[in-house]
């Protein structure tokens, strides 16, 4: 069974270095703004913002064609995908998670 929104992984976190950028906040930024080629209930979506993306699914994920479940499992997966970069530098998981959330 084929997933109702799928995305590839996200690739290494392109920390430019140096004593002005944290890399932790300049993780958790650049995973926020990752753009990929997502696909919703068979709708292609190129290289789109995936976070933002999934936020929307997440308000109303009827208006995309998903149910609820779906949202939130392909939230998960995203965690899941993301987490560990974000914590490869210095992040949390729980970052990402807090901005998905709406809180």
């Amino acid at each position: 069974m084929t997933a109702a929104v799928a995305f590839p992984a996200p690739g290494r976190i392109p920390y430019p270095g140096g004593c002005v950028l944290e890399p932790a906040p300049y993780a958790l930024d650049w995973l926020l703004r990752w753009a990929a080629d997502v696909v919703v209930a068979g709708q292609l979506h190129p290289q789109t913002p995936v976070a933002p993306l999934l936020q929307a699914l997440l308000r109303d994920p009827g208006a995309h064609g998903i149910t609820l479940a779906d949202a939130q499992a392909a939230r998960d997966r995203f965690l899941a995908l993301a987490g560990p970069a974000l914590e490869a530098e210095g992040g949390r998981t729980e970052w990402l998670a807090r901005e998905l959330s709406g809180a």
